[in-house]
């Protein structure tokens, strides 16, 4: 058994049984998805999914646990297929724009699935340790290196990522909330340049977006600064010279 399989199967056997339980557990999230698109949250039971996949319902307990595994499975799938409709621009010429296209695709992303966005969303932590999700945040996250690096960014990063994903989640679950004729497209382009103007800056804060640009940027404003010591703002002053000095 040095192979890791069981004795009396082969490891050729094995892998193939492996790659059968993954198709099939693939087909359940996706016939789970469907009908959640369809027809609504509460059309996703046991016994409507594993006909709907061809499967026996004790087949979904033996992948998913119980329905909220299940769910948990087609949350992740959601992630992942919004990760797929991202597209990823590492030098972006306008990163104030970048960060616009983006929320808008997560945006419309949601109207166009609204079922799945509010499983995904309206939960707290719902597929959120999916690789999926940690790959889009990765993408956000990169958006706003790319901001704070041009002086673009106006709050913390940990904030821009919250107050980004906190407006685009309130915008979709807000317009889905609403009848058909109060859904104003001004609600969501207001909200969207809401964020706009909490996170970024007007005019970059730095024009040389360089680690010598930032540095000069912040050495000419350090003489107005209080909030460090003497001896503190001595020290930082020599290490802003030097990154300046490199520049």
């Amino acid at each position: 058994m040095a192979d890791g399989t069981s004795d009396d199967v082969p490891a050729s056997e094995s892998g193939a049984v492996g790659t059968g339980r993954e198709l099939i557990r693939r087909r359940v999230v996706e016939a789970a998805a469907d009908l959640l698109a369809r027809e609504g949250r509460d059309a996703v039971t046991t016994r409507a999914v594993a006909s709907a996949a061809g499967v026996q319902p004790p087949v979904i307990y033996r992948h998913f646990g119980d329905k909220d595994g299940l769910l948990e499975a087609v949350a992740e799938h959601g992630y992942a297929t919004f990760l797929a409709a991202k597209h990823l621009d590492a030098d972006p010429r306008d990163p104030v724009e970048d960060l616009r296209a983006g929320w808008d695709l997560a945006v419309e992303f949601g109207l166009a699935n609204p079922a799945l966005y509010a499983l995904m969303y309206g939960e707290p932590r719902r597929g959120t340790t999916s690789a999926a999700f940690a790959a889009g945040m990765q993408i956000l996250t990169g958006r706003i290196r790319r901001l704070a690096a041009g002086g673009w960014l106006r709050v913390e990063e940990k904030l821009a990522a919250a107050l980004i994903h906190a407006t685009a989640r309130g915008a979709v679950l807000t317009w889905l909330s609403l009848p058909d004729d109060q859904r104003d497209p001004a609600l969501l382009t207001a909200m969207r340049e809401s964020m706009v103007t909490a996170v970024t800056n007007e005019k970059p804060a730095v024009h040389d977006a360089s680690p010598a640009g930032a540095a000069r940027a912040l050495r000419t404003l350090l003489p107005e600064q209080t909030s460090l010591s003497s001896a503190e703002q001595h020290l930082l002053g020599e290490w802003l010279d030097r990154l300046a000095a490199e520049g």
